[in-house]
């Protein structure tokens, strides 16, 4: 019998699951990974993720689309930076949702499957 997956580890695997390019919010991050309303636990975990993960941290934001960080931190400056190296725009410390956001399709989904 397998072992059941953890809460990061399902975190983990959806945040890597975001496209180049594309954003998600933290509660969004925490409902496709079956933890609805666990948007801080998506938060404590990306902190907590090992550096050799690699994970695509900088493309999860705030659901207002703005960055994660405080807006002159070095972790906002890097975040920006990501992001602009992947054509996304970030205006005021912002990302224009309706434009850049992971909708993910349903093979995507299916693919989550925990």
């Amino acid at each position: 019998m397998s072992q059941p997956i953890s809460k990061q580890e399902r975190i983990y695997r959806t945040v890597a699951l975001i496209p180049r390019g594309k954003v998600a919010s933290y509660g969004q991050i925490a409902d496709l990974a079956g933890l609805p309303g666990r948007a801080r636990l998506v938060g404590k975990s990306l902190r907590e993720a090992p550096s050799s993960l690699n994970l695509p941290w900088h493309r999860v934001l705030r659901s207002s689309g703005h960055l994660a960080f405080d807006v002159n931190s070095e972790n906002a400056q890097r975040q920006k930076l990501r992001l602009m190296d992947e054509n996304v725009v970030v205006l005021s410390n912002k990302v224009d949702l309706s434009k850049y956001a992971w909708q993910p399709e349903l093979g995507e989904l299916l693919s989550m499957a925990f």
